[in-house]
């Protein structure tokens, strides 16, 4: 996935491909919110006193790919990314150390592993994992929420690249 590919999704498919076309169309638009800066850039919380960065985004979205597709519809036993119950905001932080190659494999990885499990189920199917709030959720619920939970970052991350430097747009 470059930052070059992002096309918008078919507007006359089926149900499954509008899905994921849509989640796919918000990966690619928060890997192009991130291309083209340093690490320290990244790392830089834009809207003080907000400690969110871009890099910040991309640890949880790779850690939310994970819970939502491996542990809670696959039934993977993982432990999460970045955070903990002693640091449930572990994902967001990141130090000088943190660097964007690290960050971007874990996410690219997760993203993989999250089309994988996908093409392997039905949208009705409930998840083998994890409930959510004691309910088993379909791929077909998972996928909306993801579409959500990248719509609301991708937001967070337009105003974090505009202070950077400036660059607005989708």
């Amino acid at each position: 996935m470059t930052t070059g590919d992002r096309s918008e999704p078919a507007t006359a498919a089926g149900e499954r491909q509008t899905l994921e076309g849509f989640l796919d169309y918000h990966r690619t638009t928060l890997r192009a919110k991130c291309a083209d800066l340093s690490d320290a850039q990244l790392r830089t919380a834009s809207v003080p006193p907000s400690t969110l960065t871009l890099m910040g985004l991309v640890r949880h979205l790779a850690g939310v790919e994970r819970w939502w597709f491996r542990i809670v519809t696959a039934g993977e036993d993982l432990p999460t990314l970045y955070y903990s119950a002693e640091d449930p905001d572990g994902d967001f932080r990141t130090t000088a150390g943190t660097t964007w190659g690290a960050t971007l494999a874990d996410w690219e990885a997760e993203v993989a592993a999250a089309r994988a499990v996908t093409a392997a189920r039905g949208l009705e199917q409930l998840g083998d994992g994890k409930p959510h709030r004691g309910t088993a959720v379909s791929l077909r619920w998972v996928l909306i929420h993801m579409i959500e939970e990248y719509a609301r970052h991708n937001c967070h991350a337009d105003l974090l690249r505009e202070a950077i430097d400036g660059r607005t747009g989708e």
